[in-house]
């Protein structure tokens, strides 16, 4: 697994892979698009299920959709059987949107051998390939992965204020450019509109074409009109933002497959920024 994405047709010869570990990331609350609706359950075979806002998020923090405790990891992570030699591969029933959160969540707990599947369930069901009505409830043998969070993967508040004027640290914020601008209002009470100071924006739909991601060229094109050339690519710690740490996941995944490799989520991103009064905004 080079890539940190996979297509259909790697999936399809890999469903009976011993070590393959199939997840479905899906959300029931999607924000920043319309959302695709299902009639009825639908899962690709041998699926299990994780709730990125209820099991992998941390419902003691303040914040939305906080990054879970390597405790909660740990656990949802044995209930799946996930093992240190598990390929685990995250889809979602909006093609790309919340799968690339629950990739980074993985990878900054610690996995290795984990991926995307470009275009997830819409992708899957235009290709007729089969399906199922049920996920699969848990592993027949816990898994035996501990997780352990690398701290410079995820950051907070404190530090994007601390490097607000450090120009080899750039906020990327992943919401429509109406919110960016303050234009449009944000989805959440009590959440201020606008940006970070000198952050940039990205709108995730910019980096997608239909439900798969854009090709790794023009993504490459793409950041390399976005991230300022007075400086090389690798001295610049990219942090990525977004109304609450979900969709700006879909534009750091998008920037790895760019080839760019010092790359962070801010948790909280704008719901966190953007009701603190201390915080300033632009």
């Amino acid at each position: 697994m080079p890539s940190p994405l996979v297509t259909t047709d790697w999936l399809q010869d890999n469903l009976n892979n011993e070590r393959l570990l199939l997840v479905d990331a899906s959300m029931v609350n999607v924000v920043g698009k319309a959302p695709i609706v299902y009639d009825r359950p639908v899962f690709i075979p041998g699926s299990y299920k994780i709730d990125l806002e209820g099991t992998l998020c941390d419902t003691g923090s303040s914040q939305i959709h906080a990054f879970p405790t390597e405790v909660q990891f740990t656990e949802e992570a044995r209930r799946l059987g996930i093992t240190p030699e598990s390929l685990v591969v995250l889809y979602d029933n909006q093609g790309i949107y919340s799968a690339p959160r629950a990739w980074w969540i993985l990878r900054a707990m610690g996995l290795k051998q984990v991926c995307v599947l470009d275009g997830g369930l819409p992708q899957w069901l235009a290709e007729g390939r089969d399906t199922v009505s049920a996920p699969v409830s848990e592993a027949a043998t816990p898994g035996s992965v501990v997780g352990k969070l690398d701290q410079g993967l995820v950051r907070d508040s404190a530090y994007v204020f601390q490097h607000l004027e450090d120009e080899r640290v750039l906020v990327i914020d992943a919401r429509s450019q109406a919110r960016f601008l303050a234009q449009a209002p944000e989805p959440r009470p009590g959440v201020r509109g606008g940006h970070i100071p000198n952050s940039l924006n990205l709108p995730f739909t910019e980096v997608l074409n239909g439900y798969r991601f854009k090709p790794a060229t023009r993504l490459a094109d793409i950041f390399s009109n976005l991230v300022p050339s007075r400086q090389s690519d690798k001295e610049h710690r990219l942090v990525f933002s977004c109304g609450s740490g979900i969709t700006a996941c879909i534009v750091l995944l998008a920037a790895e497959l760019a080839g760019y490799n010092r790359l962070s989520l801010y948790d909280g991103s704008w719901a966190d920024w953007g009701s603190n009064e201390s915080l300033p905004v632009a």
